[in-house]
């Protein structure tokens, strides 16, 4: 026969040996008598003596907070990938993840607590001809916040994000028909709080993505993405001023303003560039922030219709007793503080 001379163990139908599940030769091997099962494997990444998964993860925690890793390709640790920029400090946060039993939250404040993250993020002329890209660390973090924080950014600021941990997937807004369009199945959508969890708890169908969030940079998880791209296109603005869901948050910080800032306009302007930004206005952004009011109360007086389109966005109570005018024009200055770069950027 022509297979003769080869091994059974190379035909599918005809097996050789028993396999068991191990690790790579290439690697340390697991413990003595640990089982060869998840848990056993779970044991064996998080042995003292196995430093990579620690600085895998701290340099995850470093991109989250820096925009980049230590390791730029925080994807790849292998030879492929590009080397620390520095070295020792990713060792140092590695030895002090095990030092402090994994606790993800200590090492967060750790890293946020440093001088180095607490830098400026303003750039010279000099720096940014010396060091682009911020890696070697001469200034503090600036970059757009993802397409999750900047819908959870904007749904705190109205006061409507709902803080609650754990729970099942909810379904926020979505274009009509899309789903129906897509997959010739209707989409489900929640309402009450389920409408205001964080992004983190929203169902997301691979073949469906939520578009809002895809417009923001949002990955549409067919494949595991590591480190998302950043761009900026007008498809980001229009979703911004447009989505129900950022229209409806800025719908509820006006109400806030209306039923939370003092009586003036000018209490009320400082207000709302406060709650959105935690600082407040310099003289001039106010006087701009007033002009819009102004000029958006006058069209809402002589368009009523267009001020109860505006406040029907969304399905959160409003506040009945409040002025529709003053609150439709409130709600343009909430929409243009969202959109300011300022909030959209952590910096």
């Amino acid at each position: 026969r022509e297979d003769e001379g080869r091994g059974h163990g190379e035909e599918h139908d005809r097996p050789d040996r028993q396999v068991t599940a191990g690790i790579p030769a290439c690697l340390p091997p697991m413990p003595n008598g640990s089982p060869a099962d998840r848990l056993g494997l779970a044991r064996w990444l998080v042995e003292p003596s196995h430093p990579l998964p620690r600085r895998v993860a701290v340099n995850r925690f470093w991109k989250m907070v820096f925009g980049t890793g230590i390791v730029e390709t925080a994807e790849d640790f292998g030879t492929q990938g590009e080397p620390p920029s520095h070295p020792d400090l990713l060792e140092f946060l590695a030895s002090e993840f095990l030092r402090i039993d994994w606790n993800v939250k200590a090492m967060m404040r750790l890293i946020v607590t440093s001088s180095t993250y607490r830098q400026s993020s303003k750039v010279t002329p000099a720096l940014l001809t010396e060091d682009r890209d911020n890696r070697l660390l001469a200034r503090g973090p600036r970059f757009r916040l993802s397409a999750e924080m900047l819908r959870d950014n904007a749904l705190a600021a109205g006061g409507l994000l709902v803080r609650r941990i754990g729970g099942p997937s909810v379904r926020p807004y979505q274009p009509e028909g899309l789903w129906r369009e897509a997959t010739n199945r209707p989409y489900k959508q929640d309402h009450g709080d389920k409408l205001y969890r964080r992004s983190l708890y929203t169902y997301w169908r691979r073949s469906v993505p939520p578009p809002n969030m895809i417009a923001l940079d949002a990955t549409n998880r067919e494949v595991c993405t590591v480190r998302r791209q950043r761009t900026n296109t007008p498809l980001m603005a229009l979703v911004m001023m447009n989505d129900p869901t950022f229209v409806e948050a800025a719908r509820a910080m006006a109400q806030r303003v209306l039923t939370e800032a003092g009586p003036s306009t000018e209490d009320r302007g400082h207000f709302a560039f406060r709650v959105a930004t935690a600082r407040d206005p310099h003289p001039g952004e106010c006087e701009v922030l007033l002009d819009v009011y102004r000029q958006q109360l006058a069209s809402f007086r002589h368009n009523e219709e267009a001020a109860k389109k505006l406040l029907e966005v969304g399905e959160s109570t409003r506040d009945e007793r409040l002025d529709p005018f003053e609150h439709a024009a409130w709600t343009s200055v909430a929409t243009l503080i969202l959109n300011l770069d300022e909030m959209m950027t952590k910096e």
